[in-house]
């Protein structure tokens, strides 16, 4: 339409120029070093037209090389789109080895040839070709030195997926300091962290997540597995200076969480601390939790005490069978032998388990109903497998 429009103006603006130039030709008259040449205007229009073209067809006569290999450039570029798109759907369809061949033909003419080796490490890792995952990262590397920290965090995943946790934070420690993939960097390494179950470096990571401003929600959630993970280490192997470190340390509100109350308790008291039974009921009463209950059954206290706050909570609670175990347990102690079977008794018609069936077993024993403590024994062991019974605590002989 363009085009038209200006055809039209130009022969609109001849036709007007044909009428003058009818009228009077005119002439031009060029006088250069006693030389005289003179052209009607009609014929001087003419010869610089002449002149305006020759100068044209000469310029595109040079430039033609360059025009021909720009253009051949583009059909190389447009292949090579078409390859990385076909690549894409290869992967997508699960084909790796027709993938990566696509998405690395003709690599050097494509627009994002980082796109491209990326894709193609991902189709060999998929393939278990480790070591030419890595030489195409290294080509990244190579061709596109300013890429290098992107091609890091990309190996540092391909490396995760496949669970080299030790070799992922090595490539993650090649990163420069002031990179500004860090933030992703740190993302990594605690996700090595929790897979690995290190939690001692996941800990150490803590204050650089909130200063890169993690989500508090997301934050909070590992900060409760991170001390909860410890504090379960630290339990298992009965390090009470840990344990106390641990409980200095974490947030606030993190002391009132179940799991780690259940791991700080019974850790401290597998240790064989004292003075306990205060703060382990005040913990009772803010979240009643049946392990809870068992480790107060466990305490170093003497049991009478304990069986009237027992049976104080039985007032409440009469059919919590974790709660009546325990009260078993306790009476059984204080060989108060009948008040220990009613108890235990109420507790596996509520509930069968295999250790209140342990229990039972061995009260029947020190009643020398040995019939009835070997049908206990074996209703517990119906249960659960032995390897997995808990130990039993050490009652005193009749």
């Amino acid at each position: 339409m363009k085009t038209s429009i200006l055809l039209l103006l130009a022969l609109t603006a001849g036709a007007l120029i044909a009428q003058f130039l009818l009228q009077d030709a005119g002439y031009v008259l060029i006088s250069f070093q006693g030389y005289r040449i003179e052209f009607s205007v009609p014929m001087m229009i003419f010869l610089l037209t002449i002149a305006y073209l020759l100068i044209r067809l000469i310029f595109r006569v040079i430039q033609a090389p360059k025009k021909l290999g720009e253009a051949a450039g583009r059909v190389r570029q447009r292949r090579a789109n078409k390859h990385f798109t076909r690549g894409l759907i290869e992967m997508a369809e699960g084909n790796w080895a027709r993938g990566e061949r696509m998405l690395t033909r003709g690599i050097r003419n494509s627009e994002t040839p980082m796109l491209n080796y990326l894709a193609a490490a991902r189709a060999a890792q998929n393939q278990g070709q480790h070591q030419r995952r890595d030489r195409w990262l290294e080509m990244a590397k190579e061709q596109l030195p300013d890429s290098a920290g992107a091609v890091l965090l990309a190996q540092a995943g391909f490396q995760i997926d496949e669970r080299q946790y030790a070799e992922a934070l090595k490539t993650l420690a090649k990163l420069p300091g002031d990179h500004g993939g860090q933030g992703q960097a740190l993302e990594l390494k605690t996700l090595i962290y929790r897979r690995s179950g290190d939690w001692g470096g996941i800990k150490k990571l803590l204050p650089a997540l909130r200063r890169r401003g993690r989500k508090s929600e997301t934050l909070a959630g590992l900060e409760q597995q991170t001390f909860g993970g410890l504090m379960r280490q630290a339990a298992s192997k009965k390090d009470t200076a840990m344990i106390d470190s641990l409980w200095k340390e974490m947030p606030g509100r993190l002391r009132s969480d179940l799991s780690i109350l259940r791991a700080y308790f019974g850790g401290l008291i597998a240790a064989g601390r004292h003075g306990l039974e205060g703060r382990l009921r005040k913990a009772i009463k803010a979240a009643w939790d049946a392990r809870l209950i068992e480790l107060y059954g466990q305490l170093e206290t003497p049991a009478a005490s304990r069986i009237k706050r027992v049976e104080g909570w039985l007032l409440e609670r009469s059919e919590d069978p974790e709660l009546l175990k325990t009260a078993g347990l306790l009476c059984m102690q204080e060989k108060l032998w009948g008040k220990a079977r009613s108890y235990l008794e109420s507790s596996i018609g509520i509930r069968p388990d295999p250790a209140t069936y342990q229990l039972y077993g061995q009260l029947l024993e020190q009643l020398g109903e040995s019939v009835g403590a070997a049908e206990a024994f074996r209703h517990g062991l119906g249960l659960v497998s032995p390897a997995s019974l808990p130990a039993l605590e050490k009652l005193p002989q009749s």
